[in-house]
C-alpha cells in the first residue's frame, strides 16, 4: 500500500496569494465608493471621481442588476454584489491555487 503526499510547491502557494490580493484590492475599491457615496463625498473632487470610475467599471456587470427605488440602495446592492462575487471567486481561486 502506498501514500501519497502532496507537496505544496512555492509557486502555487504564492500565486493564491496573488490571486487573493487581486480580490481584496478589488473589493476594497468597490466598498470604498460605496462609503464615499454615502458619505456623500464631493463629486468633483479627483480623487472620489477616480474611486468612481474604477468601481462602475468593476461593477458594470451587477449594477442594474436588480432596481430600487432608492438611490442609496441602488449603489450599496448594485456595487456590494461585485465586491462580494469578486471576494468569493477571488479567494475560492486562491484556495484551490493553495492546495495544489
Amino acid at each position: 500500500m502506498s501514500t501519497h503526499t502532496r507537496v505544496r510547491t512555492r509557486g502555487s502557494s504564492q500565486a493564491g496569494r496573488a490571486v487573493a490580493l487581486v480580490a481584496d484590492v478589488l473589493a476594497f475599491i468597490i466598498g470604498l465608493w460605496i462609503l464615499l457615496y454615502l458619505l456623500e463625498a464631493n463629486q468633483g473632487n479627483a480623487l472620489v471621481d477616480f474611486v468612481h470610475d474604477i468601481a462602475s467599471w468593476l461593477a458594470a456587470w451587477s449594477y442594474d442588476l436588480f432596481t430600487f427605488g432608492r438611490e442609496w440602495v441602488q449603489v450599496v446592492i448594485g456595487y456590494g454584489i461585485a465586491a462580494v462575487a469578486y471576494l468569493l471567486v477571488g479567494h475560492a481561486v486562491a484556495g484551490w491555487l493553495y492546495r495544489r
